[in-house]
């Protein structure tokens, strides 16, 4: 073989080589290759797999857009439910971010419907984020149905400072790309809750004010008897939460009898029930006259924060106001207001605590009637 002949073959190869290379490698623009897909275990244990981050997204279920719009990304949502179409009032998520209500309805929302897949594939979303799915067929079952990856997402037990929340954030944050601003959501209330927990954990319990938090919401508004033990606020300012007797977790209703017999030093009235305390108030002043603090002038409100499960900021924010009243020389540099504006702009873009106080009331002593 001469030498012009082998010349030719060594271009040749190289040519081949060259063009091969070319066909491997993705081309501008063009679709994702095996190297850009994105597998995440989901709340459920379900493996869901993605070929790229997507930049459509739709949120069924209580609470699965919050924590959407916590990652201050509202164009890659693409549609929603109708309860957050038909109510702003008492979710920041909704009023930081007006232009929701012009998306496209993918659902009536809510825990009892199910969701309605034709509305999500009218949106044409890349990736589906549920709270709805109860198991494993609930949530593959609409992924079946739709044929878009289904990501199911909790709230945990406690929502506020809660590990499956910081989960759920970072499984938003993989499937969608923006694992940066996941990380600093979940550093971001890390530092709150550890703020809290270091002012106030070494506070003597003999130092401690007794505590009673009521009128909280639970599918719809309650009076003063609507409690809860181990109730995530106060454990987090390690309050001395007189309703921790009951040994139950959770809401619970409890004889009014029953508070009078705690008499708590303290009493706190969520805002969504205030106006049922109010009413009850004006028909047995005798049963409240009876309560230290009521006559001691030791009642207190906090924002409502149960609309469409958990308003993780307002909770936080009441948290803090908690704190202030409870051991107002831990917290002598925390002004309530000023703090729940921090938590909303972080969160949600926003500082909204005047219009939430415009509708529930600002944080302060309360007189009643």
């Amino acid at each position: 073989m001469n030498k012009i002949n082998r010349s030719l073959i060594i271009i040749m190869l190289v040519c081949v080589s060259m063009a091969f290379g070319a066909c491997s490698s993705k081309p501008a623009g063009g679709a994702a290759s095996h190297t850009d897909k994105v597998t995440v275990t989901d709340a459920l244990g379900r493996q869901v797999e993605i070929n790229s981050a997507a930049k459509r997204v739709v949120a069924v279920g209580p609470g699965a857009l919050r924590l959407c719009c916590y990652f201050n990304s509202i164009d890659m949502i693409v549609g929603v439910e109708q309860m957050d179409k038909n109510e702003a009032q008492g979710k920041p998520y909704v009023m930081a971010n007006p232009s929701l209500a012009s998306l496209p309805v993918i659902g009536p929302g809510g825990p009892n419907n199910a969701p309605d897949p034709e509305k999500i594939l009218a949106a044409k979303p890349e990736v589906i984020f549920t709270t709805y799915a109860s198991d494993k067929a609930a949530a593959d079952s609409l992924q079946a149905k739709t044929g878009i990856p289904v990501a199911a997402i909790s709230y945990g037990k406690t929502s506020v400072f809660s590990p499956e929340v910081y989960s759920s954030l970072r499984l938003i944050g993989k499937l969608t790309g923006k694992e940066k601003r996941a990380e600093e959501l979940v550093e971001y209330m890390e530092k709150c809750k550890n703020d809290l927990d270091s002012r106030t954990k070494d506070i003597p319990d003999g130092m401690k004010p007794s505590a009673y938090i009521g009128g909280l919401g639970m599918k719809g508004a309650h009076g003063i008897e609507s409690t809860q033990g181990r109730y995530a606020l106060f454990d987090a300012v390690h309050a001395n939460n007189v309703a921790d007797e009951t040994g139950k977790t959770g809401t619970v209703m409890i004889d009014k009898e029953k508070l009078l017999q705690w008499n708590p030093d303290k009493i706190f009235i969520d805002g969504s029930g205030l106006q049922m305390v109010k009413e009850d108030y004006s028909k047995n002043p005798s049963y409240y006259g009876a309560l230290s603090a009521f006559k001691n002038g030791e009642i207190y409100s906090q924002l409502p924060y149960n609309f469409y499960t958990t308003n993780i900021d307002t909770a936080m924010a009441d948290a803090y106001y908690i704190g202030k009243v409870l051991y107002p020389g831990q917290f002598e540099d925390v002004e309530p207001g000023g703090k729940a504006n921090e938590i909303y702009k972080f969160l949600v873009g926003q500082e909204l605590y005047a219009q939430m106080a415009e509708s529930y009331g600002e944080f302060k002593k309360l007189t009643l009637p």
